[in-house]
């Protein structure tokens, strides 16, 4: 069957469940609304055909008219909010699925991309809300339950960010993202040990993806584990030359160790990756002064106190590195 006849036959046979009453869900209070007209469906097949076609400023026309009948078809509503979403008219998208959602409360579908549409613009209040709704009509949702874990993680709900982000690997336990998510949580609660094991586990799905390597690599530096972090590190700079995040971090792991040389190389790589690092810029400064110190080289002190002072331009709020530069710029 050519790809044509099948989005044929995907239309006909979504033309026919609407001229029948059934509005996309099996069960709920949405299968008893009336069925649309004729009319209505038929524009909204039209819109169809136009989205097949990507021409989505002609298929939400369609729709728009369809609505005009109808104001109560749901899956028209669904569909704006779809092409939207390409569009990404992130705003009018999600105010097409809430009204989708709202004519259809059984719509899985809906609720989830709702969801998505609504993290997308960083609404994640009404994100979580979207997501825990389609987990609640379908429990075996993984993306639905990693949205909401994801959600809940960036309102700093760690309990509930847990919950379904373990119920996400329960689902699938062959994905990396919720074992990377679950290191993220562990760490915000300060349970390195278990953390590692997470990244670990992602890791081990994954395979080496610095996505993975470096807050692994930050939860060793945490537990004290240098030499490991270090390795982590270096492999992920040498899969990605200019992560100024692992640049960071190995300067420190490279400074814990007590190779100060390597460690400079480090943070300036950071620095020349993102020269507004302003951690980047401090632990410069730090490496530097002590430099400057067991080799008594005053050019290499000033260099310091110019990092330092490039840090604080950048993040001005660090009253402990002012009191040391006023310190050592004595």
């Amino acid at each position: 069957m050519v790809a044509g006849t099948k989005s044929g036959l995907r239309i006909a046979v979504a033309a026919a469940a609407l001229l029948a009453g059934g509005l996309g869900c099996a069960t709920g209070p949405s299968m008893f609304q009336p069925a649309p007209s004729s009319e209505a469906v038929t524009l909204y097949v039209d819109a169809m055909m136009l989205n097949d076609l990507d021409d989505r400023v002609k298929a939400i026309e369609k729709l728009d008219a369809a609505l005009a009948m109808n104001p109560k078809f749901a899956p028209a509503f669904s569909l704006k909010g779809d092409l939207y979403l390409k569009m990404e008219q992130y705003d009018k998208s999600a105010e097409s699925f809430e009204k989708a959602t709202q004519l259809d409360p059984w719509s899985v579908k809906d609720f989830f991309s709702l969801g998505k549409v609504r993290q997308i613009l960083k609404q994640f209040v009404e994100a979580a809300k979207a997501y825990a709704k389609a987990c609640e009509l379908e429990p075996k949702h993984f993306s639905a339950h990693l949205g909401a874990a994801q959600c809940y993680y960036q309102l700093e709900d760690m309990d509930k960010a847990y919950e379904y982000g373990q119920k996400a690997k329960e689902i699938d336990p062959d994905q990396a993202e919720p074992e990377l998510l679950l290191g993220n949580i562990l760490e915000t609660k300060q349970n390195h040990p278990e953390a590692i094991a997470s990244y670990r586990r992602a890791l081990e799905l994954e395979g080496n993806q610095p996505r993975i390597m470096v807050p692994l690599a930050v939860a060793y530096l945490r537990t004290q584990e240098y030499a490991t972090a270090k390795e982590l590190l270096a492999a992920a700079v040498e899969i990605e030359p200019k992560n100024a995040m692992a640049h960071q971090y190995l300067g420190f792991a490279y400074l814990k160790l007590k190779d100060t040389d390597k460690a400079i190389a480090s943070y300036r790589k950071a620095i020349e990756a993102d020269a507004n690092d302003w951690m980047a810029h401090k632990g410069l400064g730090v490496t530097l002064i002590l430099k400057s110190a067991s080799d008594n080289n005053a050019e290499l002190k000033q260099q310091g106190l110019a990092a330092w002072n490039r840090s604080l331009e950048i993040k001005p709020d660090q009253p402990k590195l002012r009191q040391l530069l006023d310190k050592y710029a004595k």
